[in-house]
């Protein structure tokens, strides 16, 4: 009886597994119907990021309307990618799911699907996106102060698809003259800032050929490796944000001795090193703070405009390749712009991250979002894939249970992930007023007990008073 019961249970067992396993991995097919009329390509490698923008026409060339189509990224590129994304042409976004295609384990792919069909013979437009971080390589690895920094682009020259691609050109923007060899496939040309590849025919799915660029590229090359953002939410009126960054410069490393005088005398020494940039917070920001383990840094400016204030932050000293810096920013914000309420029922839409430079490139992110001391029912809704980490409580003044934390983390964040998330949580409204009667609650038992103190009367004996003759 009891090994009939345990291959019951284990039949039963491997059951849920292929359904679990079923549920969590799409596997798409590469449809031969769907063909690519053209694709109109930039890649921007003037930053220290690779953004990549496609501009593809589709081609139903079946017989019945299509839904979807696939979108892929190479073997060798996909562990660099922060972004994918894909727009129709009225400017929407498109719903991208990750998938796999048998046969292919190597390629990383993407169900799109459409808000219209592709009707049979008709085509669409569709733009792409993509960004990689990482993907441009110092080189030489090491340079001097007054040198500027040289760094390597290695990609494909093709625009990496599952279909057939009958027209193609990718325009290479690197916004400078000063380019030491580009690969050379005819038909090309080198404009101002920019080399042009193409047109190209008829080009067989899965293409792969190596495009090298070498080329001067003095941008700031920051790479935050690690930033906790902290926002506490009060019911009073408040939401206080505070981001922890610990920041290095991820160029070629500085070489020989640093000169602080050549550094101050002449503004054309250390091209590549980072002096200050910009750090952007939300309109309604106040009490901003800007402080590392020595103390306030008042080597900065905060500039307020109309959608946004501006920080030009300035570290201690300059950030040369390998050097480092550690700070922590913090500001408060009205709660009536980011927290709504129906009853009992609250909605908190914040930003995941926020800008902390231009074409930033974060490591690791770790948000925790600090909820009032009763909330219940939490729920939890994310732009984009995220690792939720294990809840806890925080415990701070006339706290008696503990504040809920919800806390998530993500790796290899760029701007476009400047995305709100949403936080659903119930907070009966009368415990509101539980601080408030601690603290009357508490005076009251303070000074009932030097009422009390004055009036008893703990001598050993009465004094004598003296009599009356």
């Amino acid at each position: 009886m009891i090994p009939a019961m345990a291959k019951i249970q284990f039949c039963v067992l491997f059951v849920l597994y292929i359904v679990i396993k079923c549920d969590s991995v799409n596997v798409d097919t590469i449809s031969s119907d769907i063909k690519i009329k053209n694709v109109d390509r930039s890649i921007d490698i003037s930053s220290q990021l690779v953004k990549i923008t496609s501009k593809v026409t589709l081609e139903n060339t079946g017989k019945v309307p299509v839904k979807t189509f696939l979108l892929a990224v190479e073997g060798t590129a996909k562990n660099n990618l922060a972004f994918i994304g894909a727009k129709d042409s009225s400017n929407k976004d498109l719903r991208l799911v990750e998938t796999t295609v048998k046969g292919y384990d190597q390629v990383k792919f993407w169900r799109v699907e459409l808000k219209d069909t592709i009707n049979a013979g008709s085509t669409v437009v569709i733009t792409t996106e993509s960004v990689y971080t990482k993907a441009l390589q110092p080189f030489p690895t090491a340079i001097t102060q007054q040198e500027d920094q040289l760094v390597k682009y290695n990609g494909n020259l093709y625009f990496y698809s599952p279909y057939n691609v009958a027209s193609q050109k990718t325009n290479v923007i690197i916004n400078t003259k000063s380019v030491e060899s580009f690969t050379k496939v005819k038909p090309f040309s080198q404009q101002d800032g920019t080399i042009v590849y193409g047109t190209y025919a008829n080009i067989a799915p899965f293409s792969e050929k190596e495009l090298n660029v070498h080329y001067k590229n003095n941008s700031p090359f920051l790479t935050v490796t690690r930033l906790e953002r902290l926002i506490e939410v009060s019911h009073w009126g408040n939401i206080a944000v505070e981001e922890i960054i610990e920041i290095e410069h991820t160029g070629a490393k500085l070489k020989g001795p640093f000169s602080r005088y050549d550094y101050q005398q002449d503004h054309h020494s250390g091209p590549a090193s980072v002096r200050s940039y910009k750090t952007l917070l939300p309109a309604s920001a106040s009490d901003v703070y800007y402080r590392d383990t020595n103390g306030n840094i008042s080597t900065s400016n905060m500039k307020v405009k109309k959608d946004s204030v501006e920080l030009d932050l300035r570290p201690r000293y300059p950030l040369f390749g390998g050097w480092r810096s550690h700070y922590t920013l913090g500001y408060n914000v009205p709660s009536y712009e980011y927290l709504y309420h129906s009853g009992n029922e609250y909605l908190l839409k914040m930003r995941a991250v926020d800008h902390v430079f231009d074409d930033m490139q974060i490591d690791e992110l770790v948000t925790k979002v600090i909820l009032p001391e009763g909330s219940t029912s939490i729920k939890v809704n994310f732009p984009f894939p995220v690792t939720r980490l294990p809840d806890s409580l925080h415990y701070t003044y006339l706290d008696t249970k503990g504040r809920p934390v919800i806390s998530f983390t993500k790796k290899n964040v760029v701007e476009n992930h400047i995305q709100d998330f949403q936080i659903r949580y119930t907070f009966p409204r009368l415990l509101m007023f539980q601080e408030p009667l601690l603290v009357v609650g508490f005076l009251y038992t303070l000074f009932l007990c030097v009422i009390i103190y004055v009036r008893l009367d703990f001598s050993i004996h009465k004094p004598e008073h003296p009599h009356k003759d």
